[in-house]
């Protein structure tokens, strides 16, 4: 859609004041993440460690609705794109 999201690149992830997502930000689908109602809780989910390698165990990878399983999503503007809290991979 053409918006900026951050200054530079290594603002995404190191965390910078500066660093906070830019609006909007849209879905696949074309929806705006900040604003729409169908993303109440506007998380990044990545399952990434701190420096952008895959965290094993924690990326939903292979996960099914039908067995327990947990992911890291960083809410959006908060700074630290790969900042990473648990979510159970079932959320939305």
């Amino acid at each position: 859609q053409g918006q900026l999201l951050a200054k530079s690149w290594s603002s995404l992830f190191e965390g910078q004041a500066s660093a906070a997502l830019r609006g909007p930000v849209y879905s696949f689908n074309g929806r705006n993440v900040l604003t729409d109602p169908l993303w109440p809780r506007r998380l990044a989910w990545h399952g990434s460690t701190l420096r952008g390698g895959q965290a094993r165990r924690r990326d939903c990878q292979g996960w099914r609705s039908s067995g327990p399983g947990e992911g890291l999503a960083t809410p959006l503007g908060e700074g630290r794109l790969l900042t990473g809290q648990r979510h159970n991979c079932s959320e939305a």
